[in-house]
């Protein structure tokens, strides 16, 4: 490869200093730009302009600051900095980077308006400006709700051109040529007579200059990797097993930790009898902490058997400790005082009930709990005057304030190093595991101490998806749905989970009804009503948060009333669909799926729609019922996200999602008595079986006018599917999950 001269490698690093402006208030603090945390420990000679794209002698480092907890994150951000830098993501490292708040998300927040997101009001804009607006101005650096590539996008396509130009003015500063005689390609400034300069080589120039942010984005016509078939940055790694995550970090003089605490969710620890624990081979110590025990040991296997030895004399739990009396406060929750929003609410219900044959219907959902592959595991020291902290985390900013609490420690004395996790699905959105790993470090400084959580630990002290029941009224006139009442008890997960993390929780809950009040049906009379139940079990948000659930019971009885209309269920959805992509993703399913031709006896198909983060997703689900019990034979999937950006990660995160909400949906639940999770391993928690799993098709649509998220969408609409699909084949309505509870899988 050519070169002009050899140019000394220093560390360069350019980013986007411009974000929208703010359009409701705050706007000279939104728009000023927010310190470089890069900066810090700069060694002589290096230099760091901006916060997404690092140039050293090692080479090019991409900053994905939206954790990967298996959706291909990092992998994602990696492109679309990528196609406007001119290298191949591949080709550079990745990073996480610091938890500082200039990774802001200014999307996620929007999830908690009670604004749909087919809404394109001037209220509805505004809303959504101030969402991003205080995202801003409180760091939200979190990861969740579908929401890297909507609010990552624009940000970091204009940080890889802000790079490339910025790199560009460089070379024409080393060349004396004009711009117009320099182009790029991977990773190298090309000249006129075919010579490249390697960005690496223009780092101590670029240094020096002011970054271009006066640029154009290319033209989609022009993207090399954007919307076109590619491979995952990390597939190799995964797939040779070379890949770190969290629970593989080593480093000299580790030691290794567990915890026990009450099995009962809330309750203490009256005293224990580690004297057995302390005598066996490899313990060090037996520690107190939170509502429980730590021991440390010399690896994992001798930490979890000591812990075991450890006799604990465990207090009561403090909330409603058996799933019968927390279903009974749910039931009783739908009374006036316990009235939480009503979003939805067109025509006139109570009218249009009151002379008609009236369809009812409940339906329930349990507890479920996240599961992810890797337990809980996070690596902490603590030294004199700083904290540091690897693990898997969706939200490094709040751990460090939490943990600023717990040790009294300036925030800037903490260090949360990311790691790719071993999944999450709303899990890593808590931090109380890193606390318990903190607790053990306070009483053993200068050790690093790496906390594993048994499997058994994971399950029954999870922060579940709450349980919840939804109660539905209709009535049909004129070959159609004529009324549609729902109504939603469930407790709140905002709630909840923002006190722990010293947040407060203003107004209604939207995740109650999400789903179910903001889907594209104009129904002459239609009304969704969210219940607030006491706080029980302590809850956290679960793939796709109040839509995995809503999405079963709104669909499930829009199934119901199509059937006693005496219509065809996706003929009734496209004649009240209003909203034009959700009718194409509908029009698209049903194509796919051939709907409406014979399947044959003892063959069934079912339907369902649901709209989440902004994503119409429908689902078509094939079963047959054979005499050993239900087999699902074929699933149709069709989705917006307004432009498939990696056709290859879209049809496996639909894919996923899924396998994910068919597998829950079919087996899954926590129960509790006396405070006590019963399930508490996979043999009793079981998800899908590979032999279960039926064939996917799945088609991506574009007709969106936004950039959106996959993660999640695909997950709610599969169990109201299944669930029609069995009725269709069965004549059997199932309305509480799991539906292994009413009928067999084969």
């Amino acid at each position: 490869m050519g070169r002009v001269k050899t140019i000394a490698r220093r560390s360069f690093l350019i980013g986007s200093a411009a974000v929208a402006g703010g359009v409701v208030f705050g706007t000279y603090l939104y728009k000023r730009e927010g310190e470089n945390p890069l900066l810090d420990g700069l060694k002589p000679g290096e230099t760091a302009i901006t916060p997404y794209v690092k140039i050293d002698a090692q080479g090019i480092t991409l900053i994905t600051p939206r954790a990967d907890v298996g959706q291909g994150a990092w992998s994602m951000q990696a492109h679309m900095i990528a196609e406007e830098l001119d290298i191949d993501p591949r080709s550079a490292k990745l990073s996480p980077g610091p938890a500082d708040a200039i990774y802001y998300n200014g999307v996620v927040g929007a999830e908690a308006l009670p604004i749909a997101a087919t809404s394109d009001t001037m209220l509805a804009r505004g809303g959504r400006g101030a969402v991003d607006v205080m995202g801003k101005l409180m760091g939200l650096h979190i990861t969740g709700g579908s929401s890297t590539v909507p609010d990552m996008y624009d940000r970091l396509r204009m940080a890889g051109a802000v790079a490339r130009e910025t790199l560009i003015k460089a070379a024409m500063k080393q060349t004396g040529l004009p711009r117009d005689q320099l182009g790029t390609e991977n990773g190298c400034i090309v000249l006129p007579d075919g010579l490249k300069i390697e960005y690496i080589d223009l780092a101590s120039i670029a240094a020096e200059i002011e970054p271009v942010q006066d640029v154009t984005l290319r033209d989609p016509s022009e993207w090399r990797y954007l919307t076109k078939p590619q491979k995952r940055t990390d597939i190799v790694a995964k797939s040779t097993g070379r890949q770190i995550y969290g629970i593989d970090m080593q480093m000299d003089g580790m030691v290794i930790a567990t915890t026990r605490t009450n099995p009962a969710i809330g309750g203490g620890l009256n005293g224990f009898d580690a004297e057995a624990a302390r005598q066996m081979r490899g313990v060090s110590a037996v520690l107190p902490i939170t509502g429980g025990i730590a021991v440390v040991a010399d690896n994992t296997w001798r930490a979890f058997q000591a812990a075991q030895a450890v006799e604990c004399d465990w207090g009561p739990s403090p909330y409603i400790g058996d799933s019968a009396d927390q279903f009974a406060a749910v039931a009783a929750s739908f009374t006036d005082d316990h009235r939480d929003s009503r979003f939805k609410d067109e025509g006139d219900v109570e009218e249009a009930l009151q002379d008609a044959s009236v369809v009812e219907a409940e339906y329930r959902i349990p507890y479920l709990a996240h599961a992810p592959m890797e337990p809980m595991s996070v690596v902490v020291k603590l030294t004199e005057g700083r904290l540091d902290i690897w693990t898997g985390t969706q939200i490094p900013r709040f751990v460090k304030a939490n943990m600023a609490r717990l040790t009294g420690l300036d925030g800037d004395d903490i260090h949360v190093h990311v790691l790719m996790s071993g999944g999450s699905f709303g899990r890593r959105l808590e931090d109380d595991y890193i606390a318990q790993a903190v607790e053990i470090a306070m009483q053993m400084p200068d050790t690093p101490i790496k906390m594993i959580w048994q499997r058994e630990e994971d399950f029954t002290h999870d922060f579940p998806r709450p349980l919840a029941i939804a109660r539905g009224r209709g009535a049909v006139a004129d070959a159609g749905i004529a009324a549609f009442d729902l109504s939603i008890a469930a407790p709140s997960v905002a709630e909840s989970s923002l006190a722990r993390l010293n947040q407060p929780a203003f107004g209604p809950d939207v995740a109650i009804v999400a789903g179910a009040w903001d889907q594209p049906f104009q129904i002459p009379n239609y009304r969704v009503t969210g219940y607030r139940t006491p706080a029980m079990v302590p809850i956290s948000s679960w793939r796709s948060v109040g839509a995995s659930g809503n999405g079963f019971m709104h669909e499930s009885f829009m199934d119901e009333m199509c059937h006693a209309a005496g219509v065809d269920p996706l003929q009734e959805r496209l004649r009240l669909c209003w909203h034009d992509a959700s009718r194409k993703v509908l029009e698209a399913v049903g194509e796919m799926s051939e709907w409406g031709s014979d399947l044959g006896p003892n063959r069934g198909r079912g339907l369902a729609f649901t709209l989440a983060f902004g994503v119409p997703v429908a689902e078509v689900v094939e079963v047959t019922n054979t005499p050993d019990g239900i087999r699902i034979d074929k699933v149709f999937v069709a989705a917006d996200v307004g432009r498939v950006l990696d056709p290859v990660n879209f049809e496996a995160q639909l894919q996923g999602g899924v396998i994910f909400g068919l597998g829950h949906a079919m087996n899954c639940e926590l129960t509790y008595r006396d405070g006590v999770a019963e399930q508490d391993n996979y043999h009793a928690y079981e998800g899908m079986r590979l032999h279960q799993t039926p064939l996917i098709m799945v088609r991506g649509l574009e007709n969106g006018d936004k950039i959106r998220g996959i993660g999640e969408p695909a997950v709610p609409p599969a169990a109201p599917a299944l669930a029609n699909a069995i009725f269709a084949a069965t004549g059997q309505r199932i309305r509480e999950l799991p539906l292994s509870k009413s009928i067999d899988f084969v």
